[in-house]
């Protein structure tokens, strides 16, 4: 289905404009990380462990994995707009319950329910893929996620501003404000993107095996895992790392934490720019190479003991720019295996991801130490960008195959 040409902003009959689609996938990403320099205080707060106080990162990542699972196959019945309102709302409900609690353990399942968010970035690549052709969708994909970017940017930096302002409840207070305003958008601009009332379930289940007996959806799948984990693992161990052993108070903290989603705008730009000219596979095999070369220098300083605070977040830039190229283009390739089931593909994808990315970012939080520094953290960045190197290189070594 093309329906490019149809698409008018606040008109419910025609799909979502590209700034819903945007705000949509950027809610997901702010929710993720824009209280994470606060982390340090929640601490001290809730009269918790760190690596307690970490599970609101690594367990949410784990709740949004299994959500993803479900979310793919329920939109592609239901449909992508029902789907997307009623998880903005539970939502909004779960961020201002939040606000009110004095318990680390209702805090933490709390921020489980929140998780319910991912929908969102699921379901807009999902109907991007509704819209366009697969080099297309990388493009579209890459430009929705580089508008995506600025949000997240500026997230952890207004986290740690609020932070230092008032305390953390103000995050809170701020994340419900803003999915307030992206369910009123969405309400009355997203249209239907699903064609002919969805598929049932039955029929999804006859095909699922068809996608999971794919050796490209699996590769595509793994390099987005691998390229992102490194992300996620710096999400669990960043804040200990800035405050702890770069002596960084939360404001900065915040700025630093901004600067791989700068990067990941940059490489967005590329990908919108160039996938359709140059092919997915080229364009995530130039990420995985940039990814695999400024991770594998820094893990060099590193051992040389010649690390500080703006060399470590310095090289995060690449995290982004690597990203930007990789997650766009491996995205669309797996949605692109099976047409007929991209909800269902991009559900599970995007859990398989962000399930590898809470294992990283609790592995990171948990190994940090003032003693180890962030060299634990720079091996387990350096070997999962490393990780998708192989991921890329194996889906073109399979389509040279598949020519021959």
């Amino acid at each position: 289905m093309d329906t490019r040409h149809t698409v008018r902003f606040l008109d419910r009959t025609t799909p979502p404009h590209i700034v819903t689609l945007i705000l949509l996938a950027g809610l997901s990403a702010l929710n993720m990380s824009i209280f994470v320099p606060s982390l340090d205080r929640m601490t001290a707060y809730f009269d918790t462990q760190y690596s307690v106080m970490q599970l609101a990162i690594s367990g949410y990542l784990l709740a949004t994995a299994f959500v993803q699972l479900f979310i793919g196959p329920i939109s592609d019945r239901f449909g992508r707009r029902r789907v997307i309102l009623w998880s903005l709302l539970i939502f909004i409900a779960a961020t201002i319950a939040a606000i009110f609690t004095t318990s680390i353990i209702w805090f933490l399942c709390l921020r489980m329910i929140q998780a319910v968010v991912a929908t969102t970035m699921v379901l807009s690549r999902a109907i991007v893929r509704d819209m366009v052709p697969q080099d297309e969708a990388a493009s579209m994909i890459g430009y929705v996620t580089m508008g995506m970017a600025l949000v997240p940017m500026f997230g952890p930096t207004i986290g740690g501003l609020l932070d230092q302002l008032a305390d953390w409840r103000a995050t809170f207070v701020f994340l419900t404000v803003f999915g307030s305003g992206v369910a009123i958008l969405c309400y009355f601009d997203q249209g239907e993107t699903v064609k002919d009332g969805g598929m049932g379930f039955r029929e999804q289940l006859r095909n699922y095996p068809e996608l999971l007996r794919s050796p490209r959806f699996w590769g595509y799948t793994l390099a987005s895992a691998f390229a992102s984990g490194a992300f996620f693992a710096l999400l669990g161990g960043a804040s200990f790392i800035a405050g702890t052993v770069f002596g960084l108070d939360p404001f900065w903290t915040g700025m630093a934490l901004g600067i791989p989603a700068s990067g990941y705008m940059v490489g967005n730009f590329f990908s919108g720019r160039y996938s359709a000219r140059f092919g997915i596979n080229a364009m995530a095999l130039t990420g995985s190479l940039i990814l695999t070369v400024a991770f594998g220098l820094s893990l060099i300083i590193g051992l040389l003991g010649l690390l500080n605070a703006p060399i470590f977040f310095g090289f995060c830039i690449f995290l982004g720019i690597g990203n930007g190229l990789v997650l766009p283009n491996v995205m669309a390739g797996s949605l692109s295996v099976r047409p007929h089931l991209a909800g269902t593909a991009s559900g599970l994808s995007g859990a398989i991801m962000i399930g590898g990315g809470a294992g990283l970012s609790a592995v990171g939080g948990a190994l940090m130490t003032s003693a180890s520094g962030a060299l634990p953290l720079q091996w387990i960045m350096f070997l999962s960008v490393f990780g998708s190197l192989i991921a890329i290189l194996a889906v073109i070594w399979r389509e040279q195959q598949i020519r021959k």
